[in-house]
C-alpha cells in the first residue's frame, strides 16, 4: 500500500533550522508532485510552476512552525492547494469560466497525473480509516462515504443513534490527528467529488 514518503528526524530538523542543503533535498524529492497536482488543475505549465515556486517559498518562510512530528507531503499539499485557488480566484471572474473549468476538470479525470495523486492521496485516508476500532470504521464508512443519517446507520447496525453519534465524534478527532491539516480532508472531499 502507498504511503507519503517519510523524511528522517534529521533531514526534519535540518530543515526547520534553515539548513539550505536539506531544503533543496525537500524540494527535489517533492516538487515534482506538486507540479503535477498544480497541473491537474491550472493546466498550464508557467502558472503550475509558479505554484510550485510559491508553495516551496511559503514551506521556507514558516519552516520554523512545521511540527517535526508530522508528515510533510499533506503539509505541502494544502500549501498548493491554497496557492491554485488563490490562482484561480484571479483567473475566473465570470460564472461561465468557473462552469467551464468544472468541465473541463470533470472531463479530465482520466488524466494519469490526476489519478496518481488522487491514489495516492486516497491510500493515505483510507490508511488512517483502517486504523479506526472496526465499529467506528464501519460507522464513519457508511455516514461519510455512503451518506447514510444517523437514523439510517442506527437501523442498519442495530445501534442506538447517539451511540452512531459518539462512534463519528471520537473516529472524527482521532482522524483530525492523521493529517497535517483539517484541509487535506477538503481536498480528499474535492478530488471524490471530481473523479468518483
Amino acid at each position: 500500500m502507498y504511503s507519503f514518503k517519510a523524511l528522517s528526524t534529521k533531514q526534519i530538523n535540518d530543515f526547520r533550522e534553515g539548513n539550505e542543503i536539506a531544503f533543496k533535498e525537500i524540494y527535489v524529492l517533492f516538487s515534482p508532485k506538486v507540479y503535477a497536482f498544480a497541473y491537474s488543475f491550472l493546466k498550464d505549465q508557467l502558472q503550475s510552476e509558479e505554484i510550485v515556486q510559491e508553495t516551496f517559498l511559503s514551506l521556507w518562510e514558516n519552516r520554523g512552525k512545521f511540527d517535526a512530528d508530522k508528515v510533510l507531503e499533506p503539509y505541502l499539499f494544502t500549501i498548493a492547494k491554497r496557492q491554485i485557488l488563490d490562482q484561480l480566484r484571479k483567473v475566473i471572474s465570470t460564472k461561465k469560466l468557473r462552469e467551464n473549468l468544472l468541465t473541463s476538470i470533470i472531463t479530465q479525470h482520466n488524466d494519469t497525473e490526476n489519478q496518481v495523486i488522487f491514489a495516492d492521496m486516497l491510500s493515505f485516508a483510507n490508511k488512517a480509516i483502517n486504523e479506526l476500532p472496526k465499529q467506528q470504521q464501519l460507522v464513519f464508512r457508511l455516514s461519510r462515504m455512503e451518506g447514510l443519517s444517523y437514523d439510517e446507520i442506527a437501523d442498519r447496525l442495530g445501534l442506538s443513534k447517539n451511540t452512531v453519534k459518539n462512534h463519528l465524534i471520537v473516529a472524527a478527532k482521532k482522524l483530525k490527528t492523521c493529517f497535517d491539516n483539517q484541509e487535506i480532508i477538503f481536498l480528499l472531499c474535492l478530488f471524490s467529488t471530481f473523479f468518483s
